[in-house]
This record gives C-alpha cells, sequence and structure tokens, in this order.
C-alpha cells in the first residue's frame, strides 16, 4: 500500500504546475471575454483612483507651512505645530460642541427618520398609493441646498413668512426663526429630514422586499398582529443593514455639510452655527491658512476613522454583521 500510494503523490506533484498554467489561462479568458464590463469600470476607477488617493498626498501640508510659491516639497515641516495651535485656539471648544450636537441631533432624529417610513411604506398595500408616496418623497432630494435655504427664507422671515404670519396671528407677536440661535437647529435637522429622507428609505425597502411572505403568513397563523409582525419579522429582516448604514455614518460623524449651514448662518446666530466644516472655509480659502485647515480636516478624518473602526468592533461583539 506504501508503494502504490508514493507515485500517486508524485503524480499529483507533476500535476500542480499544469493546473496553475490552466488557472492563469482562465483568468485571461474571464478577462478577455469580459473586457467590456471592466472598460465600463475604468472610469469608476480612475475617479476614486484620482480624486479619492492621489489627493491624500495633500495631507502632508497639515505638518508644514505650505507656501503654494513654494510648494509641498520646498515647504518648512512644523511638525504637529498646526494640531497645537488648533486645539489651544479658544473657537476649538465652541466648534467641537456646535459640531458634536448637529452630529448627535442628525443620528437621534434623521437617521431613524427613513427607517421608520420605509417600514411605513411597506404596510401599503396598493402599489400605486404606494409607487405615487414614493415618487414624492424623492422629489426634495434633487433640489439643491440653494433652493431649500431659499424655501426655508420665504416661509420664515419676518417679512410677510408663511409661518410668521400663522404665529402673528395666533400669538399676536414675530418670531425671527432665520437669526435666532434657539431656533437655528431645529430649521437645521428639518430642513435635512425633509429634503433626505424618501431618498434614504431606497435601501431599507430594497432590504424589505428580500423578506419571505410565507413568515408573516406564519407569524399570522400564531395570532401575531400587525405590530407583533412589524416587531418579530420585519425589523429582524433590516437589523444587518441598520447596523452597517450606523456605522458607516459614524465615519462621517463630525461632517454636519458645509453648504446647508453656510447658507443658513449670518452674524446673529453665528455663536451656534459655526461648526468645522465653515471654519475650514474660512480660515483655509478666505484666509488663505492652508496648512491650519488641513489639519482640521485630518483631525475630523481620525475621529471618523476612530469611530468606524470600534462601532465596527462594538458590532461584532453583540452579533451583528461589521462592514468588514
Amino acid at each position: 500500500m506504501r508503494g502504490s500510494k508514493e507515485p500517486q503523490i508524485e503524480g499529483n506533484l507533476q500535476m500542480s504546475p499544469n493546473i496553475q498554467s490552466t488557472e492563469k489561462v482562465s483568468v485571461l479568458a474571464r478577462l478577455k471575454r469580459d473586457r467590456w464590463l471592466y472598460l465600463l469600470l475604468l472610469p469608476g476607477l480612475l475617479y476614486f483612483i484620482v480624486f479619492k488617493y492621489l489627493s491624500m498626498w495633500g495631507i502632508v501640508i497639515a505638518f508644514q507651512n505650505y507656501s503654494p510659491f513654494l510648494g509641498v516639497l520646498q515647504s518648512k515641516w512644523v511638525g504637529f505645530d498646526h494640531f497645537i495651535n488648533f486645539f489651544q485656539n479658544p473657537d476649538f471648544m465652541r466648534l467641537l460642541r456646535n459640531t458634536f450636537i448637529f452630529a448627535v441631533l442628525d443620528l437621534v432624529f434623521f437617521f431613524p427618520a427613513p427607517i421608520i417610513l420605509a417600514l411605513m411604506l411597506n404596510e401599503l398595500r396598493k402599489q400605486i398609493y404606494k409607487r405615487t408616496v414614493q415618487t414624492l418623497i424623492y422629489v426634495p432630494h434633487f433640489m439643491s441646498w440653494v433652493i431649500i435655504a431659499s424655501i426655508t427664507y420665504i416661509f420664515f422671515t419676518t417679512s410677510g413668512g408663511a409661518i410668521n404670519e400663522l404665529v402673528s396671528t395666533f400669538t399676536g407677536k414675530e418670531i425671527n426663526f432665520l437669526a435666532s440661535n434657539t431656533w437655528f437647529r431645529p430649521l437645521i435637522m428639518l430642513q435635512i429630514i425633509w429634503k433626505e429622507t424618501g431618498w434614504g428609505t431606497i435601501i431599507f425597502l430594497a432590504a424589505l422586499s428580500s423578506v419571505d411572505p410565507e413568515q408573516y403568513d406564519a407569524a399570522i397563523v400564531d395570532g401575531a398582529g400587525r405590530f407583533r409582525r412589524l416587531w418579530h419579522v420585519t425589523l429582524p429582516a433590516v437589523r444587518s443593514v441598520i447596523v452597517i448604514l450606523l456605522i458607516l455614518r459614524l465615519g462621517n460623524f463630525l461632517d454636519t455639510g458645509f453648504q446647508q449651514i453656510y447658507l443658513m448662518t449670518n452674524s446673529l446666530n453665528r455663536e451656534v452655527a459655526d461648526v468645522f466644516d465653515t471654519y475650514v472655509y474660512f480660515v483655509g480659502i478666505t484666509q488663505g491658512a492652508f496648512s491650519y485647515s488641513t489639519a482640521v480636516g485630518l483631525f475630523k478624518s481620525i475621529v471618523g476613522i476612530v469611530l468606524v473602526l470600534g462601532a465596527n468592533k462594538l458590532a461584532k461583539k453583540l452579533g451583528q454583521e461589521g462592514i468588514f
């Protein structure tokens, strides 16, 4: 038996180069067969390489006194001086507080909104009603923030705004919503919810479409009502999607959106409106402090990476699927 096994092993060893060459040929054959699909992939791949990876080289100016006349290679290195100056800046705590509050409000109020709306749409049985509602709630996503800010101004201005007219009718006085520190954050959250909630339901509706209808039938046979079916069948079906999107959302925890807040900011509400994104614009673009503003942006990115890694690890410990 021993003698019969040795030739078999030797034969297998002799065949392995042929197997490897066959695999190489098959890979080349698949590349040739699907060449048009890879050609379609090329523009997107080039976009990410040029604008997402090659641009990372610009991070080095956060550790320099960058001068456009000297360039990256000849600018003076200063190490962590810009980070130290930023953390010691009196504006740092105000910016961190405002950004953190917006981020928490976004997670508490906006993140659940598409989930709740998707669950409500999933309960509609008439497809014509469902599709009509979906179309209507998708429309605000395609409006620019300039239009959203203009609509907000028209409704909430003290010079004939519809909302202020109603407030004046019932209370006898007007409220300057657009210049109020108290109302600035609620207005921002209302804008985000109105504009992006409908678009955010797409992923959750796609996940809900994969739920086996027999599970609902079994739950009905067991006597489960609509709320029980929602809690024990529907929500578990989208739980993994919710966890993954939450982890990805934490990666942009400190990204509050420059354009929206910039358009809604004025001299009277700046105390609560200034966030890292607008601060980077004012310091980096208008004042030309490129290295300092890059350090601020790098700080935001590091916080995002830490939150993503931490949330992903926590999700796996709780038995959920992470993003990697």
